[in-house]
């Protein structure tokens, strides 16, 4: 699907181009000639064409102006015209989206049809005489038949025409010649006949109204305008009155008349209330074609506001309201209660008599209708009845007319546009409710005013030639024709010999210089006239050439083309067409040349490029010009842009790359819906792509790329479907009213491309949690009605969520409210507790129940409670809240508990008990602490539960230390659950002791701990003593003494050796010393085999006695009583003697040191 854009004369050794998007140069701002827009001229292939460049910027004025100058076509150029045009490509929506093309043509903006008229036109021999050339006048603008100004402006009477010479003008009224300058107010605008009458000096414009028609004149001949007739618009007062209050039974018709002032033209009506709030208006409630407001039944809800008929009128731009009627409804239910609107029996509901249906407009059971073809058909039917009626159409003896008819107002109108004969007959409408149906007949008859078969045109002869005007109209009556000459009846014109007039023809033969003249044909009935000027010129003009010389004119490789040869004289010259300076003329195979002239090539090839020649040839002679034709490459789309559905948020890419001729310069744009589309910060556009980020619900329709040079352009589009969360559900209705079910129904709102998949309905009510939304159900997507469960005694209110696959939708707006009747509870609250905040009380706490479980006002509850397993009687208290508190408890106590749910309708079902504790408190120390020690890598303790929880056990805390005489290690925290009585500790330091304390745990907290200490190590004492000793200030000082004794006597057993002295040895009894055994109450360390261990720190001799090692530990052992002798080599002999102090439990000893002075004594 390729497209070829049209070319046309522009200048000498130009190429021809339209004017461009962006503006007009002077000579193309100009109304174009005819033989020029001949020049603009060209076919597609597909028999579409378009303008050689973009068209989009071509402003409204400019598209006016060729419009008016377009002539009317024959019925034959009319079936020609519409086999050429193109529909635009209509978007879909997501409810019925087919496939869109992804290339499409766009449609050409109306001059360009215009333009195509006049190619039309002259492809059937239509020539315009150039204006150099004398020409009787010709009418080209002038004021509508019915003109009706505004009264605050000056009054301007259109009259404009040309000639040669420049025609002069004048004007009657009312059939009679206006005497211009006799009037101040009036003048005539020069070299023109527009009329002006200014009223800034006072005036009334009223008194000017009345039938103008314009004569321009010259020397060849008088043209006429239509009869324009002045009328000046009016917008009267309405007239003041009191309207009474309108008194009117329930279930009653009612019409409320508007009756507006008559204006020119008649003012547009509406109705509201006196607050200026529209009336809404529905199949009961309507406003017919008259203006009136008709109720076809009048309900209770009717009197909540007054109703006032506005009119506004169109050229003052005011509003007149008329004063407002005020309805009292009589009724047998005097409460307007909402939940009886929607009842499927609403009007029995209310006491409302069911009635068959009544016309209220028309009245009866006939009626008949008169309608101009051309027009709109408008047939209405009001009827009344209880329930509302539905209202139908039909047509007797055939089907309505399904591409021209519409229902309006809610069906109660029929319109059927451009009324053609073959829309007479007979139609009826059926008005039916449930008590039966009746029905209008209207018989509809279709009158024409004239309208044209063939239209009188312009004659152009030479002398001696014949020639013929046609005016041939048709209407309903038949329409009567009148041709006059210069604006006077024919009858009454001088007699001429050579013309001859034959019913709607008038023939000419032999005509000669004195035959210039203008002709009107006019041809009227009662229902309208059609007037036409047609001149008859009579000419002897050699050939002329009408276009510039030496154009060039580029086209398209493989399109359809034509080129024009614009030219002029009388006789009609021939014209004749080579190439290249060939002598053959070019007619046939490729080429066909129009009686006018043009020579069209079918198909453009790159051997058609070269130099056209036109020659026109009369018998006073011949002209010629040239053109020199360029073959150009097409432009073509070759990666076209692809529909696309993305997701809210997305980024999507839509591809355009464009391959064209290389002299040509190439605009990419991109339009939307075709539109231009506006290249904001979201998007970005490159040389082949336009990239659209984030996208949003705007951004979905048709994109179309288009890519276009000075000569053609192509086009291609793509759909862009957005993924949206769909829109709100509408219009929620409550019908099939229950006890305790209404059915709920609900329009779908748009799905934005996305199905919906579920409904979600929401409550509200009014009592207990006002303005709170609560889920009550969720159905399919694909239903839009639904029977809702509901509760006694709640006033509901609804509203709908639609969901699919991108998110929710907003929630639709809330329905009516609904109330239900009353009833006893049908269950109880849940989650019943009881648990003790302190230690002598119990809380009682529920769930309350909710609105949609109370079933009732003034809910309540009943709480009871006992202590369980006594069977003593229940406690009872009638409660408003959600908890009670009962004091003065036994610590954790188990109670019955009963919580029964009551309203004013009654009590619920009897509950079920549930146990409950009484307050909690510390509970007392855990029993039989025990902690044993069985080797000395690992602790184990053990303990038995407290003889008192005063609760429910959370667990127990221990607590433990580790501590070597006053060092104190870090203290360490274990948790453990209720049920766990044993650990095991894993000793870190296999001399320090531990210390361990622990507790029970409750919710209240810990309670009374219970301590406990590991057993000592066997040389515990030992060590300790030994390092509590050393940091004394009189064991060092002893130590220095005995350090100072013993010098001494080595110093003496030195002098005795020198001395050669011998000391006698004393033997001692060996006094083994071993540590008593420590024992525990609970356990003890068994060292069984340490009685015949040697001490840390001494040796054995060869006999088996225990010798001290000479170190400074052992002298701490040092006690009285001991005696000591140095060996015969000089060596000390102590002996140690331990004794162990009975009095100490851990078991300190003491030794017994050979006395230094006995030493002494020895020696001397």
């Amino acid at each position: 699907m390729r497209r070829l854009a049209a070319r046309g004369a522009a200048g000498d050794a130009r190429e021809v181009a339209a004017p461009a998007a962006d503006g007009w140069d002077s000579a193309q701002a100009r109304s174009p000639s005819p033989w020029r827009l001949i020049g603009l001229c060209a076919i597609w292939d597909t028999g579409v064409f378009l303008p050689s460049a973009a068209w989009n910027g071509v402003s409204s004025g400019v598209e006016r102006r060729r419009l008016n100058e377009a002539k009317k076509l024959s019925s034959v150029q009319e079936v020609q015209l519409k086999r050429f045009e193109v529909t635009r490509p209509q978007g879909l929506g997501n409810k019925e989206r087919g496939r869109v093309p992804r290339m499409a043509r766009q449609p050409a903006p109306p001059w360009v049809h215009a333009a195509f008229l006049f190619c039309l036109l002259s492809l059937g021999g239509a020539i315009e005489i150039p204006m150099d050339l004398t020409q009787p006048p010709t009418i080209t603008k002038q004021s509508v038949k019915d003109h009706i100004v505004d009264p605050r402006d000056n009054i301007l009477i259109e009259c404009e025409a040309k000639g040669n010479p420049a025609p002069s003008f004048h004007w009657t009224r009312n059939s009679r010649f206006f005497n211009i300058a006799k009037d101040p107010r009036v003048s005539m605008r020069r070299r023109s006949g527009t009329l002006v009458i200014d009223f800034r000096s006072g005036g009334r414009p009223e008194e000017y109204e009345g039938e103008y028609q314009c004569f321009a004149r010259n020397k060849f001949g008088t043209a006429l305008s239509n009869r324009i007739r002045l009328q000046v618009s009016k917008s009267p007062l309405w007239p003041k009155e009191n309207l009474d209050p309108v008194v009117v039974q329930e279930g009653a018709p009612l019409t409320l008349q508007c009756n507006p002032p008559p204006g020119l033209p008649s003012p547009v009506i509406f109705w509201m209330s006196s607050s200026m709030e529209p009336i809404a208006q529905d199949k009961r409630v309507s406003q017919g074609h008259n203006g009136d407001l008709y109720f076809s039944n009048v309900m209770l809800q009717d009197m909540q506001t007054d109703y006032s008929c506005n009119a506004r009128f169109h050229f003052t731009h005011t509003i007149q309201q008329k004063n407002p009627f005020t309805l009292k409804v009589l009724t047998n239910h005097p409460y307007n209660d909402s939940s009886l609107r929607n009842h499927p029996d609403m009007y029995s509901a209310r006491g409302v008599a069911e009635r068959t249906p009544s016309f209220m407009y028309p009245q009866g059971t006939a009626s008949s209708q008169m309608v101009l073809r051309g027009m709109d058909l408008l047939l209405e039917c009001i009827a009344s009845g209880v329930p509302t009626p539905d209202i139908a159409w039909y047509k007797k003896g055939g089907d309505l007319p399904s591409d021209k008819a519409k229902f309006e107002n809610f069906n109660k109108a029929l319109r059927i546009t451009n009324v053609s004969e073959e829309d007479s007959g007979e139609y009826f409408c059926l008005a039916s409710n449930k008590m039966g149906s009746i029905r209008h007949t209207i018989s509809v008859r279709v009158k024409a005013a004239p309208y044209w078969l063939d239209e009188p045109k312009n004659l152009i002869l030479a002398p001696g030639e014949d020639g013929r005007l046609v005016c041939r109209a048709n209407g309903n009556p038949k329409p009567t024709v009148q041709w006059m000459v210069n604006g006077e009846p024919l009858q009454s014109a001088p007699p001429n010999p050579n013309r001859e007039v034959a019913g709607d023809t008038i023939i000419f033969r032999d005509t000669q210089i004195s035959s210039r003249a203008v002709y009107q044909c006019n041809t009227s009935n009662e229902h309208g006239y059609l007037l036409a000027n047609a001149f008859v010129s009579v000419l002897d003009v050699p050939p002329r050439m009408l276009s510039p010389r030496n154009q060039l004119i580029r086209v398209i490789l493989y399109n359809r083309t034509r080129l024009d040869c614009p030219f002029f004289g009388s006789p009609i010259p021939t014209l004749r067409w080579f190439k290249n300076g060939q002598g053959s003329n070019l007619d046939g195979g490729n080429y066909h040349v129009y009686e006018n002239g043009s020579l069209e090539i079918k198909m453009i090839r790159k051997e058609d490029q070269g130099i056209y020649t036109c020659v026109a040839t009369n018998i006073l002679g011949k002209a010629e010009n040239q053109v020199r034709l360029e073959v150009k490459d097409p432009t073509r789309i070759y990666r076209m842009p692809e529909d696309q559905v993305a997701k809210r948020g997305t980024t999507v890419q839509l591809e355009c790359r464009v391959k064209h001729d290389p002299s040509l310069k190439l605009t990419v744009s991109w339009l939307k819906d075709d539109e231009p589309l506006y290249i904001g910060n979201r998007m970005k556009k490159e040389d082949d792509s336009l990239t659209i980020f984030g996208v949003a619900e705007r951004d979905q329709g048709s994109y179309t790329c288009v890519a276009s040079t000075e000569l053609d352009q192509d086009l291609a589009k793509a759909y862009l479907t957005v993924l949206g969360r769909p829109d709100r559900p509408r219009d929620l209705e409550l019908t099939d009213l229950a006890e305790r079910s209404v059915r709920l129904t609900w329009i779908p709102g748009d799905d934005n491309n996305s199905p919906i998949t579920d409904y979600v309905v929401q409550f509200e009510e009014d009592q207990f949690q006002p303005g709170v939304w609560h889920d009550h159900s969720k159905y399919p997507g694909s239903v839009n009605s639904a029977v809702l469960r509901l509760s006694p005694y709640v006033n509901y209110q609804f509203r709908v969520i639609a969901i699919n696959e991108v998110g929710s939708s907003h929630p639709s707006l809330p329905s009516e409210r609904y109330r239900t009747s009353g009833a006893p509870p049908e269950s109880n609250p849940g989650d019943v507790k009881g648990e003790g905040t302190r230690k002598n009380n119990m809380e009682i706490t529920w769930t309350p129940m909710n609105a949609t479980s109370a079933f009732g006002p003034n809910l309540r509850y009943i709480v009871k409670w006992r202590r369980r397993e006594t069977r003593e009687a229940w406690n009872n208290v009638t409660v408003w809240g959600s908890r009670y508190v009962v004091g003065q408890t036994p610590v954790y106590v188990p109670y019955e508990i009963r919580v029964q749910a009551e309203n004013d309708f009654g009590k619920g079902p009897e509950p079920e008990s549930v146990i409950g504790y009484s307050g909690e408190d510390l509970p007392s120390a855990p029993r039989r602490f025990r902690v044993r020690q069985p080797n000395l890598e690992t602790i184990n303790l053990e303990w038995d539960h407290p003889e008192h929880p005063n609760g429910i056990m959370l667990g127990y805390t221990l607590k433990y230390v580790a501590f070597n005489g006053t060092k104190v290690g870090k203290q360490i925290v274990e948790n453990f659950s209720p049920n766990q009585t044993k650990f095991t500790v894993q000793r870190t330091d296999p001399v320090s002791r531990y210390r361990f304390t622990l507790s029970a745990r409750t919710q209240v907290g810990s309670g009374e701990a219970v301590t406990e200490e590991s057993p000592a190590p066997p040389n515990e004492a030992y060590t300790n003593n030994q390092a509590d000793i050393a940091t004394q200030g009189w064991f060092i000082g002893l130590m220095c003494a005995i350090a100072l004794l013993v010098l001494i006597l080595l110093i003496v057993c030195f002098i005795k050796r020198s001395r050669g002295g011998k000391y006698p040895v004393r033997e001692k009894k060996d006094v083994p010393l071993g540590p008593e055994d420590p024992k525990e109450e609970d356990g003890s360390f068994d060292y069984s085999d340490e009685d015949n261990k040697p001490l840390q720190g001494s040796q054995t001799s060869l006999d088996g006695t225990i010798k001290q090692q000479e170190s400074d530990d052992s002298l701490v052992d040092y006690g009285e009583g001991g005696e000591g002798q140095f060996n015969e080599d000089g060596s000390f002999i102590g002996q140690y003697t331990v004794k162990k102090d009975k009095d100490e439990t851990e078991g300190n000893e003491s030794s017994e040191a050979t006395s230094p002075v006995n030493a002494i004594y020895s020696l001397a």
